[in-house]
């Protein structure tokens, strides 16, 4: 859909976007950023009430080991990185399929919430939980694509920031509607698992009514290739907040096993094991759209460091001997933290060196690193927990973040945002 300039008659990206014009003040985030945010919300909520009781589903309910768990958690978190620039490549190609990739991911996710009322051991789980991440793999660079060529350089921290905080809200609300319907219900996970499904199909939808799209069969400048979109690499810039991503995510344990060490450090009943990750999407909300503006400002690689530099005294206070009550709310406020200074300012940062043709691909190229990156830190996480213990598993994870965070302070790349009036594609320094 093209949309004129009501100024200059200047056509709308394929995305719905309209481009700037000298002179006119552009919106602060552009409709197709708040309506990908609406959907990424609903989404969430789906999404994350089935994150919430997993852990404890998987470990208490069908007694798997730290192993199992871990191999689970990783391909719950990774094995998206395996069809990541496949969804990138698709919705480069031809120009203007961004929004129709991103909503096949999103059904085929949303397809897997009902499956896991079938899924009782280890291999099915596997193979649904594996299904979920592809559709989650598929959407997430087309989605970020449609984001970043949705806004001006000089914002897409901004913009990257107020999406998270909506899809965080989402994040918020899931643990939370997952909580309620364990205490309201007797087979409390199969109707969690339920309304998941039912909360997913709501987000597709609003995704295929609101989100605009662009024309197909559009010629891009660049033909959108995987051999190109891997040569974007030799981007100097680019390979190294790749590096510096798949290193860092390295050593980034997940989410759900930091909620089972903070269960288990200050004993926290079962029941109330779903709220914790509430903790960590409240400040990750109350700070992504902030943080985001930071990194506009002062530089996008300053603010995603310092996001590790919060999760890495998160770790430190899960190994020490203090049980205060002040604690949860420590970890969870660093936890949320890390996110609101990582996970759209990466992608902001990573825009900066990436042409338009290829802008979905080369993102996927960024986030495959990291997925895999923390698919074998799950592994091995989870691995070490089994054989040595969790303090032991920790404590590792910890030392080789501050080696991996303090390499990357070597690298720092440009990461700001483009001079005005420079190409697309560059960066300043």
């Amino acid at each position: 859909m093209y949309v004129a300039d009501s100024r200059a008659g200047t056509p709308a990206s394929a995305e719905g976007a309209v481009r700037p014009v000298a002179g006119r003040r552009r919106a602060a985030v552009a409709p197709t950023v708040l309506a990908l945010g609406t959907v990424s919300l609903v989404t969430d909520v789906s999404s994350e009430m089935v994150t919430a009781v997993l852990p404890l589903y998987l470990v208490s309910g069908l007694g798997l080991s730290p192993l199992g768990f871990g191999l689970l958690d990783g391909i719950h978190n990774g094995f998206s990185a395996l069809v990541r620039l496949v969804g990138g490549h698709l919705a480069d190609r031809g120009g203007g399929r961004h929004k129709w990739v991103a909503g096949l991911g999103y059904g085929v996710s949303a397809l897997c919430k009902p499956l896991l009322l079938v899924a009782h051991s280890l291999t099915p789980i596997g193979i649904v939980l594996a299904a979920d991440r592809t559709g989650k793999g598929l959407r997430t660079a087309p989605r970020d694509a449609l984001i970043s060529l949705s806004s001006t350089p000089e914002t897409r921290g901004r913009a990257f920031g107020v999406h998270r905080a909506m899809d965080t809200a989402g994040a918020l609300l899931g643990p939370l509607a997952a909580f309620l319907i364990l205490r309201a219900t007797v087979d409390g996970y199969d109707a969690v698992f339920t309304v998941s499904f039912c909360v997913a199909v709501t987000g597709v939808l609003v995704l295929v009514l609101f989100v605009p799209g662009g024309p197909a069969g559009a010629a891009p400048a660049q033909r959108p290739t995987v051999r190109a979109a891997l040569a974007l690499l030799r981007r100097r810039d680019l390979r190294r907040v790749t590096v510096c991503a798949l290193l860092l995510g390295l050593a980034t344990v997940g989410d759900s096993f930091v909620y089972l060490l903070l269960q288990r450090r200050l004993g926290v009943p079962d029941r109330w094991f779903a709220l914790l990750p509430l903790g960590t999407a409240a400040a990750f909300l109350l700070l992504a759209t902030g943080l985001g503006r930071l990194a506009d400002r002062v530089g996008r690689w300053a603010v995603f460091l310092a996001g590790h530099a919060a999760l890495l005294l998160c770790y430190v206070l899960l190994l020490t001997s203090w049980h205060g009550t002040a604690l949860p709310y420590l970890v969870l406020a660093l936890h949320g933290a890390f996110y609101a200074a990582t996970d759209g300012v990466l992608m902001a940062a990573a825009s900066d060196g990436v042409p338009e043709a290829l802008r979905s691909s080369g993102l996927a190229v960024v986030q495959t690193g990291q997925a895999l990156a923390r698919f074998v830190c799950s592994l091995l996480f989870g691995a070490a927990w089994t054989v040595w213990g969790d303090r032991a598993a920790l404590a590792g994870a910890t030392v080789a973040l501050a080696g991996c965070a303090a390499f990357s302070l070597t690298l720092r790349p440009g990461g700001t945002p483009r001079v005005p009036g420079t190409p697309e594609g560059t960066a300043t320094a």
